[in-house]
């Protein structure tokens, strides 16, 4: 599984330096981030693919270019965002979208079986 993995380190500084509880597993074409055992961030090979409170998915994909809701089995996934690698050259454009998955974490339900 390819991913860009300068993308990744600079994610993983990043949540390394804003929360605990950080698990990598590679899936879905890339690497994932969980964040207390829930999908949080995603680095694919072009992309970064990050889940965010799905009642301001409309208004976040208006207000970014360069970002687009996830397509998954021909389906919309609301609250999964794709950002092209190319809108993150900085650091605070990174932390945006960081910032925003992490506030949707801790509200998001687990998709852990027990």
């Amino acid at each position: 599984m390819a991913y860009n993995e300068k993308l990744a380190d600079r994610v993983r500084e990043i949540l390394s330096a804003t929360t605990t509880n950080i698990v990598e597993k590679k899936m879905f074409g890339g690497l994932c981030f969980m964040v207390n055992d829930k999908m949080c961030i995603g680095v694919r090979p072009d992309k970064m693919m990050v889940r965010i409170d799905p009642a301001k998915s409309d208004e976040v994909l208006e207000a970014n270019s360069g970002a687009e809701v996830m397509i998954h089995g021909g389906k919309e996934m609301k609250g999964f965002i794709f950002v092209d690698e190319n809108t993150l050259h900085s650091k605070k454009q990174l932390q945006y979208w960081i910032k925003m998955a992490l506030e949707f974490n801790d509200k998001a339900p687990s998709s852990r079986k027990k």
